[in-house]
């Protein structure tokens, strides 16, 4: 059955499409974000959280205890806090918790390690402000959802105990683009194309091996990593990114949890305001949290 509110989403990419130059798509990121307005009880406080720009975000009901620590999608070369603003401080109001969005550094001025570190630095801040791990959780879109399991590998391999959960939205967890949904949903995925990840993962990776664990972590041992929510459109070039990485997760012993959401397309709740498919999957996202910060 045709979602007319998809469509709609749709027509509003075509018409923005995306420029060659760098700046200018990170502008158009930033506009996308700014199509919508933020509701007048959110409250935001920038932070720097171990040397990385971030902003705390809640809402009056939200439990001081508990934060979802967010990771925004652009490619590892665009995105940024107002980009996915709208859409961190929804997650945190829907979970009942604070949410700290980091701005990691991009590449290509800022290549593969440097995203994985700031997140992790992010993550210890969280630690070093007394917030405990079962009451953290972390989410993120697209790269952000490859930087999520980057971030839960980082953690178990440097000693520091697992959040509670992660959530991950239409994950990028292979940057050599190799899965069959590249080619059999290229024309129905308005967002993500392969040659355009193909520009941005030699932008990210400049020069390092496609398969590095903590760039592409499906090639990680995912081993002990805590429970795993993977929600990914079936209209998505990277629907096959999401069921491999939840077949590598599975087969390591953890607890996943794999939703394939019909007719979505890339990153979808990121338009939630005018989108029910994406309120319900950030619902959805809400329960799932919630009961592993319980």
């Amino acid at each position: 059955m045709a979602d007319d509110e998809i469509d709609a989403i749709r027509a509003l990419l075509l018409a923005r499409p995306r420029p060659d130059e760098l700046s200018q798509r990170r502008k158009r990121l930033d506009d996308l974000g700014a199509l919508y307005k933020m509701s007048t009880d959110v409250r935001i406080e920038s932070v720097e959280a171990n040397g990385v720009r971030a902003e705390w975000s809640s809402t009056p009901h939200a439990d001081p205890t508990c934060v979802i620590l967010f990771l925004h999608g652009g490619g590892y070369v665009s995105g940024s806090l107002a980009s996915h603003r709208l859409l961190a401080t929804e997650i945190g109001r829907v979970c009942g918790a604070r949410t700290l969005a980091l701005d990691y550094r991009l590449a290509p001025e800022y290549p593969f390690p440097a995203a994985v570190r700031d997140v992790l630095d992010g993550y210890r801040f969280l630690l070093s402000c007394g917030i405990e791990s079962r009451h953290i959780a972390v989410a993120g879109d697209s790269a952000g959802g490859g930087l999520t399991v980057a971030l839960m590998v980082s953690a178990r391999d440097a000693g520091l105990p697992q959040p509670a959960c992660g959530w991950c939205i239409s994950p990028w967890v292979d940057l050599e683009c190799l899965g069959e949904s590249m080619n059999s949903k290229s024309e129905v995925d308005p967002l993500i194309q392969k040659p355009y990840l193909k520009e941005l993962a030699a932008a990210y990776l400049n020069g390092v091996d496609p398969r590095s664990a903590l760039a592409a972590p499906m090639y990680a041992n995912l081993k002990g990593l805590a429970p795993l929510l993977i929600q990914v459109g079936s209209a998505e070039t990277l629907l096959d990114d999401a069921i491999r990485l939840a077949k590598v997760a599975g087969t390591a012993d953890v607890a996943v949890t794999l939703e394939i959401w019909p007719d979505m397309i890339h990153a979808w709740p990121l338009f939630h305001q005018q989108l029910m498919a994406g309120r319900h999957a950030i619902a959805r996202a809400g329960t799932f949290i919630r009961s592993r910060m319980s």
